[in-house]
C-alpha cells in the first residue's frame, strides 16, 4: 500500500499542470492533499476527470484558502473532518480516514506568517493538534501526513542560520512543536529510513530557488513508533514531480 501526500497550492491550478500524469507516476493507493484552496464542491469539480479514487475534502470557511483532501482507491471505513475546536476547524486543516488497522490523517499546519504575526496562534494549534492525535491514537495507530510548516533540523533547510528564529517555519517554538509530536512516540518516517539524506520538499518561487535546490523539508509522514517499525517499508520525496511549490512525499506500507 502506497500513501502519498502533496501540498498542491491550489487544486484548480495544479490540474492545469499535469496533475493527472503526476498521480499516475505516484501510483498511490491513497493520496492526501493540502492547500486545495477550494470549497468541497469545487474540489469535486476539479477532480471529476480523475478515475479510480473516492474523493473526500474539508474546506475552510474562507473561500480560496487552506483546505485538505483525501483520494483513496479503497473507500475507508469512515472519513471525518477537523479536531473539534471551532477556532481551528473553520480553516479546514485536518481530515482523517479510518482504515481497518490505523487512522490516516492529512494536515495543513498553519503558517506563522510574515514577521511571525501568527506564531502565538501556531503554538496553540500545535498543542491542540497533538492532543487530538494522541486521543485518536488511544483507539488505533495514527499515521499523519502533510505540510507541517516547519523544518525540523539544520539538515532540513538549505540556509539554517539566516532563517533561524526569523522566518516562519524555522523558529524554535515551531521546532519545539514538532519535537513534542516526536516525543509522544511518533516517528519521522523519512528521517528514520534516510538518516543522512539531504532532500527538500518545498522551495520558494523567488530567485529560482527550486532550480538551485535552496529548499526546506516541511512535508512529513509521522506515525506511531510501533506502526512505523512494523509497517513502513519505504519513504520517499518526489523531487522530480512539479506543479506546485511543494513536491509529493510518500510511504509504502507492508
Amino acid at each position: 500500500m502506497r500513501i502519498a501526500s502533496w501540498n498542491v497550492n491550489g487544486i484548480r491550478a495544479v490540474m492545469k499542470k499535469e496533475f493527472l500524469e503526476s498521480v499516475a507516476t505516484l501510483d498511490a493507493d491513497v493520496l492526501c492533499l493540502q492547500e486545495t484552496k477550494a470549497q468541497d464542491d469545487q474540489v469535486a469539480a476539479a477532480l471529476e476527470t480523475l478515475e479510480g479514487y473516492h474523493i473526500y475534502s474539508n474546506s475552510a470557511e474562507r473561500k480560496g484558502y487552506s483546505g485538505v483532501a483525501i483520494l483513496s482507491r479503497k473507500a475507508p471505513l469512515r472519513v471525518f473532518a477537523d479536531i473539534g475546536i471551532d477556532e481551528h476547524d473553520k480553516e479546514g486543516r485536518v481530515l482523517t480516514a479510518e482504515f481497518d488497522d490505523f487512522y490516516l490523517l492529512t494536515v495543513y499546519t498553519p503558517n506563522s506568517g510574515s514577521e511571525l504575526v501568527r506564531l502565538p496562534y501556531r503554538e496553540s494549534w500545535d498543542r491542540d493538534f497533538l492532543a487530538y492525535v494522541n486521543k485518536l491514537g488511544e483507539d488505533k495507530p495514527v499515521l499523519m501526513c502533510g505540510d507541517f510548516n516547519v523544518a525540523h533540523t539544520e539538515m532540513d533547510i538549505a540556509r539554517p542560520k539566516p532563517n533561524y528564529n526569523k522566518s516562519a517555519g524555522y523558529t524554535q517554538k515551531e521546532i519545539d512543536g514538532l519535537d513534542h509530536i516526536l516525543a509522544a512516540d511518533f516517528v519521522d518516517t523519512y528521517r528514520a529510513l534516510h538518516p543522512e539524506t539531504v532532500k527538500y520538499s518545498w522551495w520558494s518561487y523567488r530567485a529560482g530557488a527550486r532550480g538551485k535546490n535552496i529548499g526546506w523539508r516541511i512535508d512529513y509522514f509521522l506515525g506511531n513508533r510501533d506502526f512505523v517499525e512494523q509497517r513502513v517499508t519505504a519513504a520517499e520525496i518526489w523531487n522530480d514531480i512539479h506543479g506546485s511549490d511543494h513536491c509529493p512525499v510518500s510511504v509504502d506500507l507492508s
